[in-house]
């Protein structure tokens, strides 16, 4: 009988260690926390190449309960006006999937919160699907939300990998998604279902009184994964009336035009979000 590596097993022994504080991470939240969730969305390498930490640890201090790391790319098809730029901006400044993975390098000493990485497949592909899920889970990244991938191709091909690094990933629905395409994102989503308030692009304006009808339909059909809504959220009012009827609230657009607006990350991020909580 061969014996064991030992190198395999610290490996094995260390995959198993990560995926269970990487679960906790978010049943933690979910179990204590089931409504009034913030998820507040920044785009890694800005506003500056240097900034990402900075911006993590400003969004944890002041109250944001997810945060959804975005990997800047040149076509972010989901993505409106000013994510776009931001974007652009990251790109600019240097910021690549490598060099986010090099600025997360024990970022878990100081942010304790669950960390999503957003982006899309197309940068991933180049990275390689199984590195970049090793490298995302032995930094203790949470999950992944990738707009651009496919259910067929998520459970066909990509689904083993992310199970294999304890990786949770969020499929997003719209109002136009049918009760059976919602069922299924609800069998296989794991974290929670990220409900677009509408079919148009980040930072939209939305009026919530025209999408009760679909947040009712969401409610009602009692899924078993906390359902968070995007998509023109950008102060206390359209938080709360998000939260009204779901368990919370993802803010992107608005906060990155806040940052755009000031040189000062720390004090523009707690009056932000002193705005939203």
């Amino acid at each position: 009988m061969k014996t064991p590596n030992i190198k395999d097993l610290i490996l094995k022994w260390r995959l198993i260690l990560i995926k269970m504080n990487m679960s906790i991470r978010l049943d933690d939240l979910f179990s204590k926390k089931q409504k009034n969730i913030l998820n507040i969305y920044c785009t890694a390498g800005y506003p500056q190449l240097d900034s990402t930490i900075t911006v993590m640890k400003a969004l944890q201090e002041n109250g944001a309960d997810i945060i959804e790391l975005g990997m800047p790319y040149s076509d972010p098809v989901a993505d409106g006006p000013v994510i776009q730029h931001s974007n652009m901006i990251a790109l600019h400044n240097g910021m690549t999937i490598e060099k986010l993975f090099q600025q997360l390098q024990g970022f878990r000493q100081e942010i304790y919160v669950p960390v999503l990485l957003m982006g899309y497949m197309n940068p991933v592909m180049q990275y390689g699907f199984e590195r970049f899920c090793q490298h995302a889970a032995s930094l203790a990244i949470d999950g992944f939300i990738i707009p651009d991938l496919p259910i067929y191709e998520f459970e066909t091909e990509y689904s083993p990998f992310i199970s294999k690094y304890g990786l949770s990933f969020v499929f997003l629905v719209t109002p136009e998604t049918s009760e059976q395409r919602i069922r299924k994102i609800d069998e296989l989503t794991t974290g929670f279902i990220y409900a677009v308030s509408s079919s148009s692009t980040t930072g939209k304006d939305t009026s919530f009184k025209a999408q009760e009808g679909y947040f009712e339909r969401l409610q009602n059909m009692k899924l078993k994964h906390p359902v968070l809504v995007g998509f023109g959220i950008r102060d206390r009012e359209t938080f709360t009336a998000a939260c009204s009827h779901a368990n919370g609230a993802i803010i992107g657009s608005a906060y990155i035009k806040a940052l755009e607006q000031s040189g000062d990350i720390e004090k523009t991020t707690k009056e932000f979000l002193s705005r939203i909580v």
